[in-house]
């Protein structure tokens, strides 16, 4: 049996498996729009999500987590770096996600297609808890003792009034998608990338966590949360393998016959990189095998 290999390249997208770039722009723009609209209809419920915070609090001590203070207690030596904190928590979270995606797009298709859909289940998922489990961050919560850094030191993307913020909710602690969307962001590009230094995209989810922990925006447990309903998401919905970095069956031998006991017919696996972006998420199903011009002859 012979097989033919061809190692993966970083330097050519396959330009066919890149949708339409409207259709793309208009659904992610839904996606979104979708997800601010479901968290602003998840407003009011303070009590209970004061209530859900007292909990987590007290699960965190039981589970003897380390105490969100002491994060926020380093930051705060610094008004430098508390600032800094606060400016990455504002203004990085969703550009570098807009970025990551629009690189995919251009450079990854089918990376793009399984990280656009991975980002798009793993918000859906975690709109709904936000819908069921509203949650107090800990800079409201008085037993946490921490600062609210946003509002003392600045820049701050909340209102000073939660309950009647109309531009965010705020009781959507649980689970952070600051985390999430950044440990998706380095998943993605360690996997679509061949860099011997690709490990150090890591460090955005690393800072992100810190960040979100050291401004008392978010408990341990959401980011442990989130990471949990990213890793079903993982895998569930596969990476879509290209043909090209598939080992194929030669279905010919020199001379144009058939390998000694082997169909001439190309495996179901081998089809083109087209073909594979028609529906690249079902995982594992069957294409249509394909029979090369001439090989059927003297059957």
């Amino acid at each position: 049996m012979t097989y033919a290999r061809t190692e993966p390249t970083d330097q050519e997208p396959d330009i066919r498996a890149r949708p339409p770039l409207v259709r793309e722009f208009l659904l992610v723009a839904g996606l979104f729009l979708a997800y601010k609209f479901g968290r602003r209809a998840a407003n009011g419920h303070v009590e209970e999500a004061f209530g859900n915070a007292g909990n987590v609090w007290d699960l965190e001590r039981a589970l003897r987590l380390p105490g969100e203070g002491g994060v926020q207690g380093v930051l705060l030596h610094s008004q430098t770096l508390i600032h800094a904190a606060n400016t990455y928590y504002a203004t990085v979270h969703f550009p570098a996600t807009v970025v990551f995606l629009v690189w995919l797009y251009w450079r990854r298709p089918l990376h793009y297609l399984w990280s656009r859909r991975i980002l798009a289940v793993l918000t859906g998922g975690a709109l709904v808890l936000h819908l069921l489990f509203p949650l107090a961050p800990p800079r409201m919560l008085p037993a946490a003792g921490l600062v609210d850094t946003g509002q003392v030191y600045g820049p701050t993307v909340y209102g000073a009034t939660p309950a009647t913020d109309t531009m965010a909710n705020q009781f959507a602690a649980m689970p952070s998608l600051h985390v999430g969307w950044a440990v998706m962001v380095a998943v993605g590009l360690i996997v679509a990338t061949r860099s011997r230094w690709r490990s150090l995209w890591l460090l955005h989810p690393a800072i992100t966590l810190l960040v979100v922990v050291g401004t008392a925006n978010h408990y341990w447990l959401d980011a442990i949360v989130v990471v949990a309903l990213l890793a079903v998401a993982l895998a569930v919905l596969r990476l879509p393998l290209p043909a090209r970095n598939v080992p194929a069956r030669l279905p010919w031998a020199a001379g144009g016959g058939a390998v000694s006991g082997e169909s001439a017919d190309a495996p179901a696996y081998a089809v083109s990189g087209a073909e594979a972006a028609v529906d690249p998420y079902v995982v594992g199903a069957a294409h249509p095998a394909r029979t090369p011009a001439g090989a059927g002859a003297g059957r």
